[in-house]
């Protein structure tokens, strides 16, 4: 089954690996594959298209060359795209906000080449530079800053965490003891990444959700390898285990399919939509259905359509007490 990219993050991601590719001739194409943080079938899927890319013109020698023979891949008549890019003026702003935002983060271990690089971008930008003292990002910390601080100590000196945390799509709080590996900011929010010990995998914790955390005498050994998260299409992914759930979007409900990461989407002719996604709490999604009023029907488990049916009558009876139980 096709995971669901939109074609923005699809051509963000061959934008970057284009001049990637140029500067690492003949890499193997596990490894790009594993670099550029997508399967190999993926990278394949991508440098086809490249033949079909290129300047002006249409002619043989206008478009992008790539070859994967013998599991190498080589990137040729690209060089336009090898340039160093130049900033334009609505670009230059944003990186000068972004960085602003992220200097003033506290406890920031790479805040004094932050401070130069932003010097520098100022002093090229001109103009631009006093435009941006008008804009402020304000990124959410965590309520507890000895949640923060320990983060901090847990990240700096390579120790093991102990996490006391609630997650929002189980509505449960566990106790993990987690490798942390990097902090990362995304759509405003703060976020750690670790080893969990345990799920035994790679996890994503926002800091405004760990209830408690302390540093352990342990040093973190997270395995080796690990690939580093994407985040450019949001932070969520969903656990192979959870639920598959099919979903059938009416027109006006549509809006569901951009936002709820899924592993598959059919937009039809008449403009609605039936999309696959995996659900790790099906009263999140039992909260959806009845919010959206018919717009959204559940297709498949037959499980969750009865939940669903019996929740829905619930409702229109007027009887608040708790509706269906589901696993």
């Amino acid at each position: 089954m096709a995971t669901y990219e939109s074609a923005t993050s699809r051509v963000a991601r061959m934008l970057t690996m284009v001049p990637w590719l140029l500067h690492r001739q003949g890499i193997d194409l596990a490894t790009a594959a594993a670099e550029l943080g997508v399967s190999e079938s993926q990278v394949v899927e991508d440098l086809q298209i490249l033949f079909l890319c290129g300047l002006p013109g249409h002619y043989p020698d206008d478009l992008i060359e790539a070859s994967w023979e013998g599991g190498r891949v080589f990137v040729g008549n690209a060089d336009t795209i090898a340039r160093p890019l130049r900033l334009g003026r609505d670009e230059a702003l944003a990186l000068i906000v972004a960085l602003r935002a992220l200097a003033d983060t506290p406890g920031l271990a790479e805040r004094d080449a932050i401070d130069r690089a932003l010097a520098k971008l100022e002093a090229a930008a001109g103009e631009t530079a006093r435009a941006a003292a008008a804009v402020r990002v304000d990124l959410e910390q965590p309520a507890d800053d000895g949640i923060a601080a320990a983060v901090r100590s847990g990240l700096t000196q390579r120790r093991r965490l102990h996490l006391r945390y609630t997650s929002g799509s189980r509505d449960e709080t566990t106790e993990r003891d987690v490798d942390p590996l990097r902090g990362l900011s995304v759509d405003g929010r703060w976020y750690l990444e670790g080893w969990c010990h345990r799920a035994r995998g790679v996890r994503l914790f926002r800091l405004d959700r760990i209830e408690a955390a302390g540093v352990l005498d342990v040093p973190a050994t997270p395995p080796e390898d690990l690939p580093e998260r994407a985040v450019g299409t949001g932070v969520y992914r969903p656990d192979p285990e959870d639920r598959a759930v099919t979903l059938d979007l009416d027109p006006g409900s549509a809006w569901v399919a951009e936002q709820v990461p899924a592993e598959e989407v059919e937009t039809r002719d008449d403009g609605s939509v039936r999309m696959v996604l995996r659900v790790a709490d099906p009263r999140w999604l039992l909260r959806l259905v009845l919010r959206e009023g018919g717009g959204v029907r559940v297709v498949e488990p037959a499980a969750l359509v009865d939940a669903v049916q019996e929740a829905a009558r619930t409702a229109l009876s007027g009887n608040l007490s708790p509706g269906p139980a589901l696993d």
